[in-house]
């Protein structure tokens, strides 16, 4: 099964690191975080990758180029301005009946062969990978006279659950693609026809949107045993 991983959009929210590099390319650890997103693909038995490139394409060229992987890896130009829906589209020629699509700056344990299992047993066009929302900020809790009961440091607020990406589509999903942006457009088209379908992961899951975030993920690395880590044995 194929993997296309969206690593073609400017990273403003990165910026001015992304003004000279795509965000999928900035190091954890003195490594793109693009390169720890595919070992763990890799790790889990997939070796066809498609990455959906744009800006700043030479430096996924130029970094890719020659380098054993012991994988596949196929470099498209998607378009410098280019939506998330569209680059998906424009790999279309490339996949098989089922293809996986993830995002180049996040990394998470899900289990992919569970995933895949669980996608198999519905009848929709498409999975997603989701997660339990993390509070950016401390919670307050209130008595009625507004006195403070409890205060809770960014906690999980488990009745809401995010896309994580990770997703799983049939090819036949391209005859129900619609607009430019795969989050604004193209998810809400599919719930809209009923194809859509959600895999709760309660693991570890980050994405990487910032200076900051990209400190976090240093320290996590540091640590013995990354949590995004998944080691299992066999092919999917």
């Amino acid at each position: 099964m194929k993997v296309i991983i969206l690593c073609g959009g400017k990273g403003i929210r990165a910026f001015p690191f992304t003004e000279y590099l795509p965000k999928p390319m900035l190091p954890v650890w003195g490594r793109p975080i693009l390169l720890h997103v595919i070992q763990n693909f890799i790790e889990q038995g997939f070796t066809e990758f498609l990455l959906a490139a744009g800006h700043r394409k030479a430096v996924l060229d130029d970094y890719f180029y020659r380098k054993d992987l012991g994988a596949d890896i196929t470099i498209l130009d998607t378009g410098d301005n280019a939506n998330t829906g569209e680059r998906v589209f424009a790999c279309r020629d490339y996949t098989d009946e089922e293809f996986m699509v993830t995002y180049g700056d996040g990394l998470c344990n899900v289990p992919l062969d569970q995933l895949i299992e669980f996608h198999r047993s519905h009848k929709g066009l498409a999975t997603m990978t989701s997660v339990p929302l993390y509070s950016p900020y401390g919670v307050v809790n209130c008595h009625e006279d507004f006195k403070v009961k409890s205060m809770i440091e960014k906690p999980i607020l488990d009745n809401q659950w995010i896309n994580a990406g990770f997703f799983v589509f049939k090819k036949q999903v391209f005859d129900h693609w619609t607009g430019t942006d795969l989050e604004r457009h193209v998810l809400p088209q599919l719930v809209e026809n009923g194809e859509l379908y959600a895999y709760q992961h309660r693991g570890f899951f980050k994405s990487m949107d910032s200076y900051k975030e990209q400190l976090e993920f240093e320290e996590m690395f540091s640590k013995d045993n990354p949590p995004w880590v998944v080691r299992r044995e066999g092919t999917p």
